[in-house]
Formats: structure tokens, C-alpha cells, sequence
């Protein structure tokens, strides 16, 4: 639903008992001696040896001990030593992480079964009591305080000088005209990063360079280039069904000219991340993300020049942005400035897109938060996925999250990179209400359209009338909106992932208690009772 039918809207990696009869234990475990290297009884020695000739045969049998057993024995003792003070001293290294934990992180481990035993004290986990309290006082737990634009833009002085205040009239697409100070013949796509790295975009890019410079305009002797900021932005979540909504409108005359579903730059590659395990990389300037529109700003550009009425269909052709990172992903500052003590992120992705298109246009798709999560894990998990791992996963997850609750605020947890990056599944993410409240703080509700997954499934045809009326684009001939509702599904759920079948009762239970109050408190900002997904 769109956030204008909001009445009630406010625009404002453990404690665990583990038992041992799942052990692989023999029938006469105990009940027979166990001999060892330094047993000292000799198998033809009588039972009732004088106890005076114990220390002398103590003696003979020293002497017959391999040299190799003996070898062994204090290469484990030095092991022991070692992992015993590496242990210590990661012990003394509490400082390192953001927050600490109250309880032991429980080991990682994959199980076979699930019994009612562990079941009943997974329930235990959840305080649901802690939770409603922390949400029902959202005004105190997640209120934000909005940075001065001017802190914006120091930021980022660059970025901001090369976008202008405001653009060109009678096109829909956010457009300007940039200065073009390259020699003639010259490539402006050589460096660009995405295409270095996206065989697509190279591809494209090697499209464009053949129509770049008859595309320049000379104004008062100097040349100038059209560019474009996306029109709209379809911000998350993941495995919510964004590339599917993407590769639909990509369908219609005027979003075809999009080149790259998800460039992620407003969240990582502008800092120089593109997975932040892996550490700061290269930072893809703002010109590299611009040339992803090159391609429909080219298309505009020629129905400027070609058509003075200021109605040519092109004029209409709008950009996006799909990245499905941008609602929740604000990581970069932790890494950035890891030594500034912030529990929470001074300015979110949200902040800069507004400083610089205060008119965006906003997509977000949700689904069910326990079916998300679920999706996420077979997607992301490359290896030994099983439907008793996930829930293992869930359950030291939401321990973890716990754990900071009891220390921080519910906002400072979600958006903890620490307590993220320790977590097994990303149980943060279906966290929406925390998200959609913070992106209210610049855009206007009228600006934000919210979609649920189920009602894009269930009925396709009256979701997407939906978008098309929000980006204010068609009406479509009939033979474009049956090719559109008629094309397969995107990125579905791979077949061996299905073969996996559903999560556990006892996992979907656990998650069902855990979100609920997160998604009262949704429904209450939209309006809409259906996205407490009951």
C-alpha cells in the first residue's frame, strides 16, 4: 500500500543447557577399564604383586614405552598450553566489538534432529514480554535526529559539487547538463569501475562510446553532457522480490534504457566496499554511477535536439535504482569510522539521496519476516544447508540479539555491524518498521509506495497497476501488459533448495513469536493489518 493512506503514520553472530544423550555412546561405556600408554600393568604380571616390587616394574615398563607415544603426549600438552592462552587472551580483547555479550556464544554446529526437549527451550529464548516493551516505546527507542544538511554535505564535498540544486524542466528523469572536458575521440567509459568489473556493463559501454560525442551539446563554445540521477529507487528487501519487479518494468518503453539492477553504490562501492568482509577495495566515484544512466540520458538528449515541441515519448523515459540494500545497509560507518565511539549511524543512505533529489520516488517490497529469512538463508548459505541447521542458526541468533537488547537500545542493535556480522542468519532485516520509520524522517509518506510479496504472487497484474501508477507511466497496450504478466517469475527458489522442503514447526514458531511485535507495529504505521502476516 502506499504510505499516503497512513492515518496513524509517524513521519517522525548464549545461554544454553545441552544435554548428553544425543552423544554416540556404547552400551558398556563404563563398565569396562580403559587402558592407556601409561598403564603400568603388564599382562603376564600376577594380580597380587608384592607391593615392594611395584616401584622396580614401575621402572621396566618405563623403559619399554614407545619414544613416539611419549612424543605425542608432549606435543598435545604444548597444545593444550597454547590453546588455553590464545583463549585467555582473546578473553582480554573485549573492547574489540561494539557491545558484549552476556552469555556464551554457543558453538556452531550442524544437528540431525531436533528434540522436544531443545524445542521447549528455544521457546524460553524469546522474551516476547522485553520485546512488546522495547516496541511500544518506539518514539524513545528509535527516534533518530535528523543531521544538518550542511554536515551532509562536508561529508562529501565532491559529490555534492557535481550534482546541481536543481534540474532540468519538461523532462521526468532528474537531468542536468555537466561540463565534458575530454580530449575528442577520447573513451569515457575506459575507467569506469562497474564496467571493469560487469561484463553487462562493458558491453553497454562499448554501445555508448559509439554515440557519446555526437551526443554532446556546444553551448557558448563549451560542450556539455546529459546526466540523469535514477527517478526512482526500489530500496529492499532482499529475497522480497525486487528483481523480479525490476526486470517487469524494464518491460516498458520508458524504464528499458536501465542498465544495472543493483550497482549498491549509495551503501558500499561510493566508500570503497563491495563486500565488507573482504575490506576496503576501491571507491567508485559518483561519475562511474552517473554513466549507468548514460544510456537514457542519451536517449533524451536526442529527443531534446531532435524535437522542439518538448513532447517527444523520450522525454518521459525514466531511470531506477534497484538496489535491494539501500533501506537497511548503513555498515560503511562503522568501518569508516570505527574509532569515533557512535552506537548508531550519524547519517544514513536515505539522508544523501535526499540532499540531493528531495523528490525521489520509493519502492520497497516486504514479505512475511519468517518466510524472508528462510529464503535468505538457502540463498546465501553455499554449503551443508539443512532445515535443522537453519534452525540452529535462528535460535543463536536471536540469543544474540537479545543479548544487546539488554545492553542497548532496539535501534542501536539493528543497525550494530558487531552484533550483524556475529549473527548466523540476518534476523535483522525483517525488522522493517525500524527501517520505514527512519526513511520517513526526509521523504514524505506520499513519496514511499510499500508492497507486500503475497499480493504481488497472488495477483500480479493489480500490484503492477499499482507501480505503474506511482512512477505515473502507460497506460500499456495490450499485447506489452500480457507479455509482462505472462513472463516467468525471477530468481526463484533453486530446486535443490526446495528439495530441502520447509523449515522446521518448531523453527517457524520460534520466528512467528520474535516478529510479531515488529510487525503490530508495522501494520499500525501503514494502516494495514495484513502486514502483521498473522
Amino acid at each position: 500500500m502506499s504510505l499516503k493512506d497512513n492515518k496513524h503514520g509517524n513521519n517522525t553472530h548464549k545461554d544454553h543447557s545441552h544435554s548428553l544423550h544425543n552423544l554416540p555412546l556404547t552400551d558398556n561405556f563404563g563398565k569396562r577399564s580403559i587402558r592407556t600408554f601409561l598403564d603400568f600393568r603388564h599382562a603376564n604380571t600376577p594380580e597380587n604383586l608384592d607391593i615392594k616390587g611395584f616401584p622396580l616394574l614401575c621402572l621396566i615398563n618405563l623403559t619399554c614405552i614407545s619414544k613416539v607415544k611419549v612424543v605425542s603426549f608432549l606435543v598435545c600438552l604444548s597444545l593444550f598450553f597454547l590453546i588455553t592462552a590464545s583463549y585467555t587472551l582473546m578473553l582480554d580483547r573485549k573492547g574489540d566489538l561494539l557491545f558484549t555479550f552476556p552469555h556464551p556464544v554457543r558453538p556452531q554446529f550442524i544437528t540431525t534432529s531436533t528434540t522436544t526437549a531443545q524445542v521447549s527451550h528455544d521457546k524460553n529464548l524469546i522474551n516476547v514480554k522485553m520485546l512488546v516493551e522495547m516496541i511500544n516505546s518506539i518514539e524513545q527507542s528509535t527516534s533518530r535526529k535528523v543531521p544538518n544538511e550542511k554536515d551532509i554535505i562536508n561529508t562529501d564535498p565532491h559529490f555534492f559539487s557535481v550534482i546541481p540544486r536543481s534540474f532540468l524542466p519538461n523532462i521526468k528523469s532528474p537531468c542536468w547538463y555537466e561540463e565534458y572536458s575530454g580530449e575528442t575521440g577520447m573513451d569515457p567509459y575506459k575507467n569506469n569501475h562497474f564496467s571493469l568489473r560487469s561484463k553487462s556493463f562493458k558491453n553497454v559501454c562499448n554501445h555508448m562510446r559509439d554515440r557519446f560525442h555526437q551526443n554532446l551539446c556546444n553551448i557558448d563554445g563549451k560542450l556539455f553532457r546529459l546526466r540523469c540521477l535514477p527517478y526512482f529507487y526500489i530500496i529492499g528487501q532482499p529475497k522480497c522480490g525486487t528483481t523480479d519487479l525490476f526486470h517487469r518494468l524494464l518491460m516498458l518503453p520508458e524504464v528499458k534504457y536501465n542498465t544495472i539492477k543493483e550497482p549498491h553504490w549509495w551503501t558500499r562501492r561510493r566508500f570503497g566496499y563491495i563486500r565488507f568482509k573482504k575490506g576496503f577495495q576501491e571507491r567508485f566515484p559518483i561519475a562511474d554511477y552517473l554513466d549507468l544512466f548514460d544510456l537514457a540520458a542519451m536517449n533524451i538528449q536526442e529527443a531534446i535536439c531532435g524535437n522542439s515541441s518538448g513532447e517527444h515519448p523520450s522525454l518521459q523515459i525514466i531511470t531506477g535504482d534497484a538496489s535491494a540494500s539501500t533501506m537497511w545497509d548503513n555498515q560503511a560507518w562503522s568501518y569508516l569510522h570505527g574509532n569515533v565511539k557512535q552506537i548508531e549511524p550519524h547519517f544514513l543512505a536515505q539522508d544523501f539521496i535526499h540532499s540531493v533529489q528531495p523528490g525521489a520516488k520509493i519502492i520497497i517490497m516486504l514479505r512475511d519476516p519468517v518466510e524472508r529469512l528462510y529464503s535468505d538463508y538457502l540463498y546465501f548459505t553455499l554449503a551443508n544447508k539443512s532445515a535443522e541447521d537453519f534452525h540452529q542458526k535462528v535460535v543463536d541468533s536471536v540469543q544474540l540479539f537479545q543479548s544487546c537488547l539488554s545492553e542497548r537500545s532496539l535501534r542501536s542493535c539493528v543497525y550494530n555491524t558487531s552484533l550483524f556480522n556475529t549473527m548466523p542468519v540476518r534476523v535483522t532485516l525483517g525488522m522493517y518498521f525500524v527501517f520505514i520509520l527512519d526513511w520517513l524522517t526526509v521523504f514524505q509518506k506520499e513519496q514511499i509506495l510499500v508492497l507486500r510479496l503475497e499480493d504481488y504472487a497472488a495477483n500480479l497484474r493489480r500490484t503492477i497497476r499499482k507501480v505503474f501508477d506511482f512512477l505515473s507511466v502507460g497506460p500499456l497496450s495490450e499485447q506489452v501488459e500480457a507479455a509482462l504478466t505472462k513472463r516467468p517469475m525471477s530468481n526463484t527458489r533453486r530446486a535443490k533448495d526446495r528439495s530441502l522442503g520447509p523449515m522446521l514447526p518448531a523453527t517457524r514458531n520460534l520466528l512467528s513469536q520474535f516478529y510479531q511485535p515488529f510487525n503490530i507495529k508495522l501494520a499500525s504505521i501503514l494502516n494495514e493489518k495484513a502486514f502483521i502476516w498473522t
